[in-house]
């Protein structure tokens, strides 16, 4: 079976840019993956898309075809939808694709417009994510699923607010010398505990910000980066994909994700690898108490004991297993759509020793990408391995 080589990225800044659209955002995107990789436009066989609110936030569905078009590529394209996920799936299918020999180069990513819905708009477009008959109507919004989830860890693991804020302020650290991130400011715990209240136990620092951006990759083939002698050193070795129900009432535990744990033990299988070879991760943090869980649901922490790996230096830049050297969703931003295929370009960055955080992973072999959809209904995990130029 061949490994699926990461042969190029591609990202635009994350952030606050109302007056750009999908297309133009992807179109960027691909220009600096196509750059990278070296790879020729007319070999991509398929592109795969994610994007989730393209209807709500600018009235356009059947998104496949035009971002071929605004990629320049003649190939068939698909989109992927799964709320946060969906880049992740994207990039899933891609391996699947490439390994089963059906594709050489597959371009896959994803893009997402958010701010010109504004913060009350953007919201209740998230809000779609969650089960609209019990939830939704019921006037649940996602900072306030995220907080419920917080209340029920602090319940049974413990906790308190002061632990879920070092991870906030860990993340901006690590995003200040990321010139793609959103968020380039440091803060102190001081400013996330006396930040506005968003849901208790949740603030204004707690959570991520809305996001405009995308991101692309391209993928390729063992066999063809060595045939084209591509300069990509790293390679993705493992994926995983998890579900879980979608209303967080139907659920055996509200601070647990069953769904990363599923891809998690599904990637780390497939790649041979354990959660004791991980070097580094980035995680799904669309709120402080997100990572937690998924370090949990990832065995880089103990079940219990992930709230606390921030506040102890664990998971810092210099810890024992960094955690979102880009900054994560929380600084880096998170336009929905794009986040999973974003954080496989920052792991591949810092594996290749090409991103300004690799200073502080230098002899990393191995990391993790966890994209998440909604409160974790959909979970996908990809292992990456530096597998030498």
């Amino acid at each position: 079976m061949s490994n699926v080589r990461v042969a190029g990225t591609g990202l635009t800044p994350f952030g606050n840019t109302p007056e750009r659209t999908s297309r133009d955002l992807f179109a960027e995107a691909t220009v600096a993956a196509f750059e990278d990789s070296g790879v020729p436009r007319e070999d991509v066989e398929a592109l795969f898309y994610g994007n989730f609110m393209g209807e709500l936030s600018e009235h356009q569905g059947h998104q496949g075809p035009l971002m071929a078009e605004a990629a320049g590529v003649q190939a068939p394209a698909t989109r992927y939808e799964a709320a946060c996920a969906s880049s992740g799936t994207a990039v899933r299918d891609a391996v699947v694709r490439i390994r089963n020999g059906e594709a050489d180069v597959v371009l896959v990513g994803g893009a997402e417009r958010m701010t010109n819905l504004g913060t009350a708009g953007a919201t209740e477009a998230l809000a779609i994510a969650a089960d609209d008959l019990w939830e939704v109507r019921a006037g649940m919004t996602f900072p306030g699923a995220y907080a419920l989830m917080a209340q029920a860890y602090f319940e049974e693991f413990g906790g308190e607010h002061e632990d879920l804020a070092h991870i906030a302020v860990k993340n901006h650290e690590n995003a200040l010398t990321n010139e793609k991130a959103q968020y380039q400011s440091a803060i102190d715990v001081e400013d996330v505990l006396e930040a506005p209240q968003v849901s208790s136990p949740l603030g204004l620092y707690d959570s991520c910000p809305i996001s405009d951006g995308a991101a692309a990759l391209v993928l390729t083939s063992d066999e063809y980066a060595e045939e084209h002698d591509l300069d990509a050193p790293v390679a993705i070795t493992g994926t995983g994909q998890g579900g879980d129900r979608l209303a967080l009432h139907d659920r055996d535990h509200l601070a647990r994700s069953p769904a990363a744990r599923e891809a998690g033990e599904e990637a780390y299988a497939d790649a041979g690898v354990s959660a004791a070879d991980v070097d580094l991760a980035e995680v799904h943090d669309c709120f402080t108490i997100a990572e937690v869980l998924a370090l949990e649901a990832l065995d880089i922490e103990q079940v219990g004991e992930g709230i606390s790996a921030a506040r102890d230096g664990r998971t810092t830049a210099d810890g024992e297993t960094p955690i979102n050297l880009s900054g994560g969703l929380k600084a880096k931003g998170h336009p929905v759509g794009a986040t999973g295929a974003s954080q496989i370009a920052e792991v591949t960055k810092l594996l290749a020793g090409d991103h300004p955080n690799s200073e502080h992973v230098p002899d990393a072999t191995t990391g993790v990408a966890h994209n998440a959809g909604g409160t974790v209904a959909s979970a996908t995990v990809h292992v990456l391995e530096e597998v030498g130029r």
